[in-house]
């Protein structure tokens, strides 16, 4: 079978989303051919309608997260960036770190240097096989040199979605801060960061806030402090030696991806206009759809919350018989498909799963999936596994 004439098929969205919001692509187009000059770097028309590009872009998505001062956002290329940002920014020598085992490699590796050069501690806490984790553990693993919690939002392999309000509470009692990593979840799942006792929130613009790639940000809780992960120019304070303290050019040292941001900004409005909850409940039903139609195969084993639970529209598996690569190659190759396999930067998740000498499938949906593209993927799946004999 070849695929020409073939629809393509896209269930890789939990990497990066596609396609993306015309206006999205619009908004990038028009200001690289117009408002292309350097924002905060000049006081000409040019210079300051790219400033004003990022000030929009900072407000949409403070309106988003529900996040009172924009400035408290500081704009990086990615989730990972953020996260470094963060973890790098804020622990000290001698610190005590709670994180979870399904947390992703850009947090497990900056720990992991950490511990390595400045003598960190960190402790994961275990969730069952499903990813779901039990809040008592996390307040049990608190300890009197504990200074930071970092808990995803949802797996990036399991979709399983994480107690955050609950931990945040807990934190805020301990007086330790928090730290979510969002990249399943902004634009997804509702996100208030004072309602939910988050100190410090890293996204990134180009998943569910459907924006370019080289988009992202983190948001700053106003009565903390982190150390720049980067110094040099801001467009601001130039005379002085130190990075300036004014928020967002602290963090934001560098020239930004301003035709990136204006499409990023194209991307939470259209996220805001269609609603948060509406998009939960489509992917979540199209989520359902998946597990019903793969519970169906006796050869399937299904990872993650089961048929009915609350989860992220990431739905991991295996077929017994086929290396999830091969299957992948298949889809691919023969039916047009595209999903991702291997370990999806998450070894401790796959730890947790029981997948660690497989790697697994994984088919994650979109705001434009439809229920007749989830209806072929589950048919090209029964078909390749009756082409084996399974």
């Amino acid at each position: 079978m070849n695929t020409e004439g073939q629809p393509f098929i896209y269930l890789d969205h939990a990497a990066t989303s596609w396609p993306k919001p015309p206006e999205v692509t619009d908004a990038v187009v028009q200001a690289t051919l117009h408002d292309a000059a350097n924002p905060g770097r000049g006081s000409h028309a040019m210079a300051v309608r790219a400033s004003r590009i990022l000030f929009e872009t900072r407000k949409q998505l403070g309106k988003l997260f529900h996040i009172k001062n924009p400035n408290d956002i500081a704009f990086t290329s990615n989730t990972t960036m953020s996260l470094n940002m963060a973890i790098k920014g804020w622990l000290k020598p001698g610190d005590h770190v709670i994180a979870t085992t399904v947390e992703h490699n850009s947090v497990r590796r900056p720990l992991y240097y950490l511990e390595q050069t400045i003598g960190i501690e960190v402790s994961y806490i275990e969730s069952d096989l499903t990813g779901k984790l039990k809040v008592e553990t996390v307040e049990a693993a608190i300890r009197s040199n504990t200074t930071l919690i970092i808990v995803n939002h949802s797996s990036n392999l399991l979709g399983t979605i994480m107690p955050v309000a609950d931990i945040g509470e807990i934190a805020r009692k301990h007086g330790v801060k928090l730290l979510v990593d969002a990249a399943q979840s902004a634009g997804i799942l509702p996100i208030d960061v004072e309602a939910m006792g988050i100190d410090m929130l890293a996204f990134p613009g180009h998943k569910g806030l459907l924006g370019p790639q080289g988009t992202g940000g983190l948001y700053i809780a106003p009565n903390i402090e982190i150390e720049p992960l980067l110094h040099g120019g801001t467009g601001s304070q130039s005379e002085a030696l130190h990075q300036p303290h004014v928020r967002p050019d602290r963090y934001e040292a560098g020239t930004q991806n301003t035709p990136g941001l204006a499409g990023l900004q194209m991307g939470v409005r259209h996220v805001l206009e269609e609603t948060v909850a509406s998009i939960h409940e489509r992917e979540w039903g199209l989520s359902q759809r998946l597990l019903e139609g793969l519970s169906r195969l006796n050869a399937v084993r299904l990872m993650g919350p089961g048929v009915g639970e609350e989860r992220t529209g990431i739905v991991a598996f295996n077929v017994e018989g086929i290396d999830p690569s091969e299957l992948s190659f298949i889809l691919d190759q023969h039916y047009n498909i595209a999903v991702r396999a291997g370990f999806h930067c998450t070894p401790m998740a796959h730890a947790t799963a029981g997948t660690s000498d497989t790697g697994a499938i994984r088919a994650s949906v979109g705001v434009y999936t439809t229920t007749d593209e989830v209806d072929t993927f589950l048919h090209s799946i029964k078909e390749i596994t009756e082409q084996y004999g399974i």
